[in-house]
């Protein structure tokens, strides 16, 4: 939805939300809040996924640190 669509017919795009909550939860919320929920999404991801899905993501992000240094 377009800027012009907006003022048409007065609502916020999905993006704008995102951006306007993230915003507001920066502004309520502390660095100790944002390492929490990072700590317990990490748990999460550990309890649900084995070695092999580190490897994975390991040999995936090696590879694309690698690429990037050709380019440059």
């Amino acid at each position: 939805m377009a800027k012009n669509d907006r003022e048409k017919n007065g609502k916020m795009t999905v993006e704008e939300a995102g951006r306007k909550g993230g915003e507001a939860t920066a502004e309520t919320h502390g660095k100790e809040f944002y390492q929490e929920i990072g700590r317990k999404g990490g748990e999460a991801t550990a309890e649900n996924h084995d070695k092999e899905f580190y490897q994975e993501i390991g040999e995936k992000g090696g590879k694309a640190r690698a690429e990037k240094r050709n380019d440059d």
